[in-house]
């Protein structure tokens, strides 16, 4: 029976992406009733799917937070732009994607600082977020990353999109989010591309909303920037 009503709810997914994108949610949306929930994006941008993914967000009128790798983000400028200028929340996921606990504190503080450095020049804002990969962290990661300014915010929902999953199974896992609660998913799988209607149908259908990660306590708040696609 799940599997049969997650499929209704991909279909009516689907049929949301061919419409235009609804406006942003307003301050005080009664759509909003139920919360705000954290749409989050690890390892961009790449060239494969970074565009294919802001048009889905876009297309279902959502915004969400990207993670982005320093690297990635030095080879494809250009992206880093057009998340900006697609009104997401670009943020911070180290420059070179390691192990950081493993490496010494100088080091750690290489991989945040330079992707911090870049993408407050690609973007004008310097980033507020970290995410360690892996989700690998220890005090030591934390205090480097709030030593530049960032709160470190790992996830609630996983929908271990990278292990190969459909789009169906990503929905089944990403539909168990609830409000205030942060989904981790990742810039790279056409299956998770194909799943973010059926996920914001879902949400809708109980009145949670795509909002902002708050740096002050890392859970999913009501946005209280504008969206600069709106303008």
């Amino acid at each position: 029976m799940l599997a049969l009503a997650l499929t209704v709810v991909l279909a009516a997914g689907f049929a949301v992406a061919a419409t235009a994108a609804p406006a942003r949610a307003a301050a005080g949306d009664p759509k909003c009733g139920a919360g705000y929930v954290g749409l989050t994006f690890d390892d961009g941008p790449t060239p494969e799917y970074t565009s294919r993914l802001l048009s889905a967000l876009r297309e279902n009128g959502v915004r969400a937070t990207l993670f982005n790798i320093g690297e990635k983000a030095e080879k494809n400028r250009e992206l880093v732009v057009a998340e900006k200028e697609a009104g997401m929340w670009i943020a911070n996921h180290s420059w070179s994607h390691p192990q950081l606990t493993k490496l010494p504190e100088e080091e750690i503080h290489s991989e945040l600082e330079r992707t911090k450095d870049l993408l407050e020049e690609l973007t004008g804002t310097a980033p507020t977020l970290f995410r360690p990969p892996y989700g690998n962290t220890d005090a030591t990661v934390k205090a480097v990353a709030e030593g530049l300014g960032m709160t470190e915010i790992i996830w609630d929902v996983d929908t271990r999109d990278w292990s190969g999953k459909s789009a169906e199974e990503i929905v089944e896992e990403a539909v168990t989010v609830q409000s205030g609660e942060v989904i981790l998913m990742h810039d790279g799988y056409a299956a998770t591309i194909e799943a973010i209607p059926a996920i914001v149908e879902n949400l809708r259908s109980r009145e949670l909303c795509a909002g902002m990660i708050s740096p002050a306590t890392g859970k999913a708040v009501e946005p209280d920037d504008d969206d600069p696609a709106d303008s």
